[in-house]
């Protein structure tokens, strides 16, 4: 069992508390190829660290833009809610790994004129279930109704506020009858993959809310359960996202981000030299070596 990756997210989201008081850090690669005084102007981008795809996209981006000209910071935030509204407000420039599709898709219908798509960067993403690969008996949604007992009436989920909670609760559950039997636990997704982890440790029953892309599905030996009615949504693209006039300000950047497309080697690879312990706190270092193995992912990269 990889335990690596969870040491990093469990730091990341203990970073992440810092931002809630409103801490900033800014960006200063040193990839930079201009001198302050050439700069084309701040980006900030706001993300949460806990979700690795933004934090593995926004660090991409830091390195990319400022090789561009641009000042990059960084703001950590810890809910999604906040980020959209923030994103809205105009509080930050960029959301680097939005779910605008499926499962942000209230998020969009609140915010949704004041925000600018600027492009999708990764096909296929999808909300999911899933169990431990040892628990051979279990491999659909259906197979939960009447097992409760065996999960103590849980289903371990992550942050509140997160898209993927909304549809597990309001949509899955209900619709194969779950609802009834099952609790839905919210925390964080540090907090979820302690505690996937720690079953899986035992060889214990556990069944959590994931998704993919996301380094757990190949750290962890878990399995996707069917969903044959539909309830965990369609796949989706990930898409960048900008506050409404980003296009405008920073057209260079934004002609840049939308040719951004990564597959599933290139983006696997992305996030996991980020959540590595080889590159833990060092998260820039990550984007470098990912650079040299990948240089040529998307048309335009600069390595």
């Amino acid at each position: 069992m990889n335990k690596r990756h969870l040491t990093g997210v469990i730091g990341l989201a203990a970073a992440a508390s810092l931002a809630l008081a409103g801490c900033t850090t800014a960006g200063d690669t040193d990839a930079d190829t201009t001198d302050a005084g050439d700069s084309k102007g701040t980006i900030t981008l706001g993300f949460l660290p806990a979700w690795t795809d933004g934090l593995s996209t926004a660090y991409l981006l830091e390195d990319q833009l400022g090789k561009l000209g641009y000042d990059v910071e960084m703001n950590e935030l810890t809910e999604a809610g906040v980020l959209y509204a923030g994103l809205a407000g105009g509080d930050f420039d960029m959301y680097p790994s939005a779910w605008p599709e499926v499962t942000h898709a209230d998020y969009m219908d609140k915010y949704d004129d004041k925000i600018e798509d600027l492009g999708g960067y990764y096909d296929g993403a999808v909300l999911t279930i899933a169990v431990p690969d040892y628990m051979t008996d279990v491999n659909s949604i259906d197979d939960l109704k009447g097992q409760a007992d065996r999960f103590g009436g849980e289903i371990i989920g992550i942050e509140p506020g997160a898209g993927l909670t909304a549809q597990t609760q309001d949509t899955m559950m209900p619709e194969y009858g779950l609802d009834s039997e099952y609790k839905l636990v919210t925390s964080s997704t540090a907090a979820m993959l302690a505690t996937l982890q720690e079953k899986i440790d035992k060889e214990e029953d556990v069944v959590v809310t994931l998704w993919r892309p996301f380094w757990a599905n190949d750290a962890y030996p878990i399995k996707d359960l069917k969903d044959p009615k539909g309830a965990m949504g369609t796949p989706e693209t990930l898409h960048f996202l900008g506050t409404d006039g980003f296009s405008d300000e920073f057209p260079e950047a934004a002609e840049y981000i939308s040719k951004i497309k990564l597959d599933d080697a290139a983006y696997a690879a992305l996030e996991g030299l980020i959540t590595s312990d080889e590159y833990d706190k060092d998260p820039k270092g990550a984007v470098q070596a990912w650079l040299k193995d990948h240089a040529d992912a998307y048309p335009g990269l600069i390595a």
